[in-house]
């Protein structure tokens, strides 16, 4: 059984909390809102946030909700940050406010449109940083730049993020098989 939802959750200074229907959180770096599910309750008290349950039937919204309360939190506070690489010949970004250019191999460049809260850096033309407030608007801006050109599996070229593994398959061999005589 996960014990996630029991764990104090710290507040930082410069962190405002106003607990109502649902929590907001206003920071330095912005401002979120989470939602809080019927039968879950958010106390403050000495620069802490604890979250209780009426039941075990919402152990599972109880973790849930302090998860995004502590991303929420850490967001406004300090951000979040997703590194990526382009790995290829030829591959290249650059980034002119909030339009970023990739440069995949296909017959045009790419061009996306980066949300509100997102800003992109690029060093060497070739590593992606992704910084902003919001957890999951960052993750899937990643997913999403990612899905333009994924890493492919013979070759590994593509876009990757920073640490990912990928295994490497080895190709097709030139003798044998259905076709040879």
């Amino acid at each position: 059984m996960s014990r996630v939802g029991n764990k104090i959750i710290p507040l930082p200074k410069g962190v405002k909390i106003v607990i109502g229907d649902q929590m907001e959180v206003e920071g330095p770096k912005g401002k979120l809102t989470v939602p809080i599910p019927q039968g879950i309750q958010i106390r403050q008290s000495d620069g802490n946030l604890q979250l209780t349950r009426d039941t075990d039937k919402q152990a599972p919204l109880h973790g849930l909700t302090r998860a995004l309360a502590a991303a929420a939190i850490q967001g406004v506070s300090t951000g979040f940050t997703r590194e990526m690489d382009i790995t290829g010949v030829g591959y290249r970004a650059d980034v002119k406010g909030k339009v970023a250019t990739f440069t995949l191999g296909y017959s045009h460049p790419i061009e996306v449109l980066l949300p509100a809260g997102v800003d992109l850096k690029i060093d060497k033309q070739t590593h992606l940083t992704l910084t902003g407030y919001d957890k999951q608007m960052i993750g899937q801006v990643a997913a999403n730049i990612r899905s333009l050109r994924p890493p492919d599996p013979y070759k590994n070229k593509g876009i990757r993020y920073t640490g990912e593994v990928l295994r490497k398959k080895v190709g097709k061999t030139g003798a044998g098989g259905a076709g040879a005589k």
